[in-house]
């Protein structure tokens, strides 16, 4: 392989290769005009079915099911192969250009949540759900919480990129977050095996952050890696993993602003429960 020196000043080369490339790009802001839709519930979410996203459609599907009627909500697709994420709308709730982003119009003004840690905090504090009071256990829930938003991105820009979508294999990159990942698989193995749920007996917004990412890996639907990372070894972390797919606000969420995978499986835009009922060639119209 041949040895790569830096240069002294970064160039952008826009081919640089990827299944990215045609998004990513080293400057912010929008690149076109492009409103947002707006349905007919306070909660408008404007997201993909990545795991950032489920978090969130997850959330809103529990809240929902545990009778939280001002969680219903609108979910409109925003589809980031396509660049939707750069439109002018888009960039007004979320200067980052990432999904998901939130706009609660429920508000003397309406607020605008990004970043989907932020959001699952801010919808567990708005209806009193899925965030212990207790003044311990709602401190372990954020330990976990902000474990995962920092944790992820080794996972997904780091090990999901080389191992899945990087245009050329590179051992050392391969290793280094194949180690990390596994490094992290442990650290939620270890605690799952003295701990039902994130943050002990309950279940919370812990559980709704880290499951899209490192349960979802461990059962081969993440980058295809289960095997690779010999994921069936984490017992108490595949319990856990099961355990929470089994909960049907979590089957819902998954649908929701999902793309890709088994048409019977795809909720391309919601607006209410009944579309969930609706043929599948209703689900996917907006």
């Amino acid at each position: 392989m041949t040895e790569y020196t830096p240069p002294k000043v970064w160039k952008w080369n826009a081919a640089n290769g990827g299944e990215f490339a045609n998004i990513n790009r080293p400057v912010a802001g929008s690149t076109h005009e492009q409103a947002l839709a707006v349905g007919k519930h306070p909660l408008q979410l404007y997201s993909l079915a990545t795991p950032n996203g489920v978090k969130v459609t997850v959330m809103l599907e529990e809240l929902l099911a545990l009778g939280h009627t001002g969680a219903e909500y609108d979910a409109w697709l925003i589809d980031i192969r396509k660049g939707d994420q750069f439109g002018s709308g888009f960039v007004g709730v979320n200067p980052n250009s990432k999904i998901p982003a939130l706009m609660d119009h429920s508000t003397p003004a309406p607020t605008r949540v990004f970043e989907s840690g932020a959001i699952l905090l801010y919808l567990a504090e708005k209806f009193g759900a899925f965030l212990p009071t207790d003044p311990a256990k709602r401190t372990e829930t954020l330990n976990w919480l902000f474990w995962q938003m920092g944790s992820a991105p080794y996972l997904g820009g780091g090990f999901g990129h080389f191992y899945n979508y990087a245009p050329m294999k590179i051992e050392y990159c391969i290793d280094r977050f194949t180690m990390e990942t596994k490094r992290q698989l442990d650290v939620l193995d270890r605690h799952l095996a003295e701990n039902e749920y994130m943050s002990g007996d309950d279940y919370t917004i812990a559980d709704m952050a880290i499951w899209p990412w490192y349960g979802v890996l461990t059962t081969g639907k993440l980058y295809g890696a289960a095997e690779f990372l010999e994921a069936d070894s984490y017992t108490n972390l595949t319990r856990w993993t099961a355990q929470i797919a089994g909960r049907e606000a979590v089957k819902r969420g998954r649908m929701v602003n999902r793309i890709s995978g088994e048409l019977s499986e795809q909720l391309h835009n919601r607006h209410d429960a009944g579309d969930f009922d609706t043929k599948t060639q209703d689900k996917l119209e907006s």
